[in-house]
């Protein structure tokens, strides 16, 4: 199965009356991020996973969102469902062929103002050897300078559907389902 990082979609409502930043590298913060992904498992239950091992940069520009851009590294050895054996059969050749390809990428090509007060991130999302386009949707939750460290930290949350036959990865598909439903939420900081 697979999973993939939805990127960052701002809210543009909120960014109104925050102070000017300017363009800034914002690092992930793995430790209050997650992306979560969840399937159909022959129509019984609707199993999660997540991925523990997040990296990545989000180049934040405030006074043009379209010029802001995210890169995002999810290492396969973090992946996680509760079920340590299910962690390492999702590793296998039979599925994500960890050892041949030990992460799943993600680098935005482009940001666009959607409607609402949302963005569209475009990128390039790698997994299992294949790189595809994909479009992510989400929202910005907080952009404000941190109260303990006085730099500047951001938060959004998005949602994306990806089939993980478009990556090669169509094992028992349809009695298991192609759609992977992704959640994600991340922290960045100066």
């Amino acid at each position: 199965m697979k999973a993939v990082f939805l990127s960052l979609p701002l809210s543009l409502s909120l960014l109104s009356g925050l102070p000017a930043f300017g363009a800034e590298d914002l690092a992930i913060v793995s430790r209050h991020s997650a992306v979560v992904f969840q399937w159909n498992h022959f129509g019984f239950s609707n199993p999660v996973a997540r991925f523990e091992k997040i990296e990545g940069k989000l180049v934040l520009d405030d006074k043009d969102l379209t010029k802001s851009s995210v890169t995002v590294r999810l290492a396969l050895d973090g992946l996680r469902t509760g079920v340590e054996a299910l962690d390492e059969h999702l590793k296998t050749d039979e599925f994500l062929d960890a050892a041949k390809y030990p992460e799943v990428t993600f680098a935005s090509t482009g940001i666009e103002k959607g409607p609402m007060g949302t963005l569209k991130i475009s990128g390039n999302l790698s997994v299992h050897g294949v790189t595809r386009p994909v479009v992510l949707n989400g929202k910005i939750n907080k952009i404000s300078t941190d109260p303990v460290t006085k730099k500047t930290k951001a938060g959004f949350d998005a949602e994306a559907m990806l089939r993980r036959s478009d990556f090669g990865v169509g094992k028992y598909v349809p009695s298991v389902t192609d759609e992977l439903f992704v959640r994600i939420t991340v922290e960045a900081g100066a």
